[in-house]
């Protein structure tokens, strides 16, 4: 059995997406055409996780073996780093502007310079209890000269940019890290789940016209909005697939397993588009009579919570202050998509062309047509990533705290000279271990 991860000529990548409904690992190399050969999938049912949040060590970690175990089987690979999806109502974004004055004797920009200033906003102060996760560059200012995407090599002697800052608190990304640890893993780099989504179901030609990415998960709806091949706006509804099947489950009165498979089987987020009103049996509970749902009814349940979403969605936009400038619309993505008529549904609340959006465009052979489906677009999204990542490093389990970050600009990973922000979580896990005495299994 080959290694994952630790032979630069193969450059196999894991991605872990740890979601609210399901636990996911995916093994992808690519091929000499640039695309990805999906060699291995495992999945588990998630218990531990909460809107994205771990709430149950245990519970996460033995889903997490069970994903790794399922995707090494099918793979032939024996997995020991992952890259790894982290989301979740705590993660917030914002925009700052940093300023450096150049001190290069012939005035011209290096590389170094704009290093610096990228490592200048890792510095600024946040809320207690949080981290910033990703510095995301927008665009660069050389002295008067503005919207510059690639300053190195101009002349100039002052250089600010603007950037995308993404928080998250410190202990969900500690504690999605211990998960990972405990299941005999090593974390490559914690990567935000829409920044994933996005590698893998946007094209270059939709981020630079302009674009919003909508991913419904269990937990919660990630958003992200592109427009000149830069990310624009970073937002996370706390609500997704999963109040759904509450909804479901209160509304028509039935058991929430009974809720989830009305949602998944007949479920439809249009009830204008449902046709013929059927009727669907359910089984009652031990020596009761089984209960009759009306599809019309159980579209309307449905349709009133995405709605509601959307509304959200579209509130999100307005903040961006880029709702006349996506070209290319909305795409949709995430399990919660794969509803009956989501497309229209989210048109009508929006008024914004929509599509769905899958990875196959990325893939190339192996288990494509398994893969291919919107709830795994994150996944697929963190084995791009990681590796674009492995262009320039491949991490092995012997690995010490590397010295460079990677952080997504502009549809690449671009290197940043600085302690990065799994290196923290690394280094306040191995203190814990030290001052508490704890251990790995």
């Amino acid at each position: 059995m080959s290694t994952a991860n630790n032979l630069p000529s193969e450059k196999i990548v894991v991605g872990l997406d740890i979601g609210t409904t399901k636990i996911c690992a995916i093994v992808g190399k690519r091929n000499e055409f640039g695309k990805i050969n999906i060699l291995g999938l495992g999945k588990a049912h998630s218990d531990g996780v909460s809107r994205g949040v771990v709430v149950n060590i245990e519970k996460t970690v033995q889903a997490i073996r069970e994903a790794i175990s399922e995707a090494e089987k099918q793979s032939g690979i024996k997995i020991e780093v992952v890259h790894v999806g982290i989301a979740g109502e705590h993660v917030r974004s914002m925009q700052h502007k940093g300023i450096i004055t150049l001190n290069n004797p012939d005035f011209e920009i290096r590389q170094d310079d704009v290093y610096r200033l990228h490592e200048d906003m890792f510095k600024i102060a946040t809320q207690p209890g949080t981290e910033i996760i990703h510095v995301l560059p927008q665009e660069y200012t050389v002295d008067s000269q503005t919207g510059i995407v690639d300053p190195v090599g101009m002349s100039g002697v002052r250089l600010e940019g603007n950037f995308h800052i993404v928080t998250g608190q410190t202990t969900a990304a500690n504690n999605i890290y211990k998960c990972v640890v405990r299941a005999g893993l090593e974390v490559a780099e914690l990567i935000l789940e829409p920044l994933a989504s996005s590698a893998a179901v946007l094209t270059e030609e939709e981020k630079e016209a302009g674009v919003c990415l909508v991913d419904i998960g269990g937990g919660t709806t990630d958003i992200a909005v592109f427009e000149n091949n830069i990310i624009r706006h970073t937002a996370v509804i706390p609500f997704g697939g999963n109040i759904v099947t509450e909804d479901i489950k209160h509304g028509c009165k039935v058991m929430k397993k009974h809720a989830e498979l009305l949602k998944v089987q007949y479920g439809s987020a249009l009830a204008d588009a449902v046709m013929e009103d059927v009727v669907i049996s359910i089984p009652g509970p031990r020596d009761r009579p089984a209960k009759e749902i009306h599809k019309s009814m159980l579209a309307q349940v449905i349709q009133s919570r995405m709605e509601e979403i959307m509304e959200f969605v579209t509130a999100e936009i307005k903040n961006s202050g880029f709702e006349d400038k996506l070209v290319a619309g909305i795409v949709v993505t995430g399990g919660g998509s794969q509803l009956q008529h989501m497309k229209q549904c989210v048109e009508f609340v929006t008024g914004i062309d929509t599509r769905i959006g899958l990875p196959g465009e990325h893939l190339s052979s192996g288990l494509v047509e398994e893969v291919n489906l919107p709830m795994f677009a994150t996944g697929t999204g963190l084995v791009v990533m990681g590796l674009e990542a492995t262009d320039y490093a491949v991490p092995s389990r012997s690995s010490t705290p590397k010295e460079m970050s990677w952080q997504y600009q502009q549809g690449r990973m671009s290197r940043n000279p600085k302690i990065s922000f799994i290196d923290k979580v690394k280094t306040w896990f191995e203190s814990t271990l030290t001052t508490t005495g704890d251990f790995i299994e």
